[in-house]
């Protein structure tokens, strides 16, 4: 068994998902239940805390690929936070700095949603 959690905070206007050991196939389902829960419940400024995520798929790179464009289409967006160099790596190969903004730190993350609200 793979082992993977994903917990939800409310924080200063932003709804941040903290991701926590393996996010594979298998764990995948886990991470789109949270995305599916922010989406019903109207949230669409998603910070993904990546922090203590130590490694990630192309099943778990697909599932921020599967709820962007909802996201973006509400007027939100998904930004990722705290990457490992060896999970951002990942997500580097496959171009996602070019499609996400990734920040070194989850406090700079919601200081550009809410500089993005004051536009």
């Amino acid at each position: 068994m793979t082992d993977f959690k994903v917990q939800h905070r409310d924080g200063e206007g932003v709804s941040i998902l903290d991701l926590k050991g393996y996010l594979d196939a298998h764990t995948a389902p886990d991470l789109e239940t949270a995305f599916q829960k922010l989406l019903n419940d109207r949230k669409f400024n998603i910070v993904v805390n990546c922090r203590d995520l130590s490694y990630i798929s192309s099943a778990g790179l697909g599932v921020f690929m599967a709820y962007i464009e909802d996201v973006r289409k509400n007027k939100g967006d998904i930004k990722l936070t705290n990457m490992s160099p060896k999970v951002y790596n990942v997500f580097d190969l496959l171009g996602f700095p070019i499609l996400y903004e990734i920040y070194k730190d989850e406090k700079e993350a919601i200081v550009k949603f809410r500089n993005a609200q004051k536009a």
